[in-house]
């Protein structure tokens, strides 16, 4: 089976479909059942007297375990031929989150674009886990496209390219990584020691996607050269390992600068700039954002479908 091509029909259905709300309603979501999981196990494991960097390392084993071993097996009994390859493709499809991203940023960008802020405030809350509150018009801006482009690679390209390589129990096992990071991978007192094998797993499995990803979204611009210096120059600045890439990329292909000093409930981050010295962005760069999120993707798909040729 050509596991990049089944990739891009999964992508495909996302595209079109999303993940329609009906059958979240009756079913509810891959990633949603991986959070019960997680959340079972560190509720049991996660408090004295077991030592957490062990027990946190056993939560991570077990759920990476159970959503890889359930796709491996799923893909055992999968049919060869087309009808296969298109079975496969629905199976990964809701691993995929290409749909949501383009909504959840458009959905900021509208009220901005309105003069509504409070409205963007609301909407931005949904992707970011800052402040709305303390974020004013370029606030808002610079945190949705610096979303974008963070979960452009965990969220589309990191998914497709483990599901390219691996399979079924590739896309699985990258989403339940993912997750874990995402409910686990925290720094403080209740996750420190609990989620590091989880923060760690999902630093090293993103090390080749947001990279990708960064050079996706350089190439596909208007400003190749000045994409690609931004991402070289400023890709280190950012406090993930890997996050930077994207970002310093979107932010050279358009010129605006990203990150920056930012506010969590009372606590307040110095971060450094990336594409320090240019303009904030505003709503229109938003939507330039989300063209160039789209360009990405579809460079993307055409890298996946040249990949299954060969």
């Amino acid at each position: 089976m050509s596991w990049p091509l089944v990739m891009v029909i999964a992508l495909a259905l996302d595209a079109v479909l999303g993940w329609p709300a009906p059958l979240y309603a009756r079913i509810g979501h891959p990633v949603t059942w991986l959070g019960r999981l997680i959340a079972a196990l560190e509720q049991r494991l996660n408090r004295a007297p077991y030592p957490r960097l062990l027990t946190g390392a056993l939560t991570t084993a077990l759920t990476v375990a159970v959503a890889a071993g359930l796709a491996w097996m799923l893909a055992a009994l999968l049919p060869d031929g087309w009808l296969g390859t298109l079975i496969a493709g629905v199976l990964a499809w809701p691993l995929v989150a290409a749909r949501s991203m383009y909504t959840h940023v458009a959905d900021v960008a509208r009220p901005l674009d309105q003069g509504d802020l409070p409205g963007a405030r609301g909407a931005v809350a949904m992707i970011v886990g800052r402040d709305p509150a303390a974020l004013d018009q370029a606030g808002v801006s610079r945190a949705t496209l610096e979303s974008l482009a963070e979960n452009s690679s965990d969220g589309i390209v990191a998914p497709l390219f483990w599901g390219a390589l691996l399979g079924l129990p590739g896309i699985a096992g990258y989403k339940a990584i993912n997750t874990l990071d995402s409910m686990i991978g925290h720094r403080n007192d209740r996750y420190e020691a609990f989620g590091k094998t989880a923060a760690r797993l999902d630093d090293l499995v993103n090390l080749i996607p947001a990279r990708l990803t960064g050079v996706l979204f350089a190439l596909t611009t208007a400003r190749p050269r000045a994409a690609l210096r931004v991402m070289w120059r400023d890709a280190g600045h950012h406090r993930s390992p890997n996050a930077g890439w994207p970002e310093a990329a979107l932010a050279g292909a358009l010129d605006r600068r990203l990150s920056g000093p930012r506010s969590y409930g009372d606590r307040i981050t110095d971060e450094p700039w990336v594409n320090a010295g240019r303009p904030d962005p505003d709503a229109r760069d938003i939507w330039r954002g989300l063209r160039a999120y789209v360009r990405m993707l579809v460079a993307f798909a055409g890298l996946l479908l040249l990949w299954a040729a060969v």
